[in-house]
């Protein structure tokens, strides 16, 4: 009797061990993994999101997941450093617009694309940055480099800015050798011609020109000039003026100014 007490006793230890282990190792809380094609809700994309810090890039574009492929250096990795350069320029002159470079932008409840480039104004502008960090509501100015995601750029990604009012979209599609500019007019995107000189202006920010065939050739310095040019413009200092006092209006008003002695 004794003995086969004694191996009950083992066997019961062995078994709760073995139970202890199985449960050290198994996950408790598993989030599934993003999938290409997920049809998911804004908060559940979000949730298998942050479960995947190795994932770079994922969008939820109309209720679907997609997520990039890898990424080739001649097709958008150089294309898309000198769009975000010219952009950079453009914001070092222009104290009071943010520049975003891939980061996430929740539109709508289906929609939360993250798009290679945006131009927002900081203060009084038709979004806000969310108390965890992300920009909320549609930036005045989104820019994509296309090649593999052309598609979806040029119709669902299009449709759905258009709808959330992004004031500008730019869509550089390299392997057509084509930059297209789009001003949001009375609901349409209606896309900006070039003038005599082969420049395209901004009309949500004064002073960002482009010269599209000087950017398209990889002609940087001539991209530099030209912006430039448009950054000394009185439209470009007026510009600069009204920011400045929209932030100055702001911090008058706002409870949390600091007080001044």
């Amino acid at each position: 009797m004794e003995n086969s007490h004694t191996i009950g006793n083992i066997q019961a230890m062995t078994s709760s061990a073995y139970k202890t282990r199985i449960e050290d190792i198994t996950p408790k809380n598993t989030v599934s993994a993003l999938e290409n094609g997920d049809r998911l809700t804004q908060v559940e994309f979000e949730r298998r999101y942050d479960a995947m810090p190795h994932l770079k890039k994922a969008e939820l574009i109309e209720g679907i997941v997609y997520m990039a492929s890898p990424l080739r250096i001649t097709q958008h990795g150089e294309p898309h450093a000198s769009m975000i350069g010219w952009l950079m320029l453009y914001k070092a002159s222009t104290p009071g617009v943010q520049l975003g470079d891939n980061c996430t932008v929740r539109l709508d409840a289906d929609n939360e694309p993250q798009p290679d480039a945006l131009l927002r104004i900081e203060v009084e502008g038709q979004s806000k940055i969310s108390e965890d960090g992300y920009v909320e509501g549609a930036p005045e100015l989104i820019a994509e480099v296309a090649a593999s995601t052309v598609s979806i750029d040029a119709h669902d990604k299009l449709k759905v800015y258009r709808r959330n009012q992004v004031q500008e979209y730019i869509i550089w599609r390299f392997q057509d050798r084509e930059l297209d500019w789009f001003r949001l007019t009375e609901g349409k995107y209606i896309l900006l011609e070039s003038n005599s000189q082969g420049i395209i202006k901004s009309e949500v920010f004064p002073g960002l020109w482009l010269d599209t065939e000087a950017l398209l050739s990889g002609n940087l310095a001539k991209v530099i000039e030209i912006l430039q040019q448009g950054l000394t413009t009185v439209e470009h200092q007026n510009f600069v003026k009204q920011l400045s006092d929209r932030k100055e209006r702001v911090n008058r008003i706002s409870p949390y100014s600091p007080i001044e002695s």
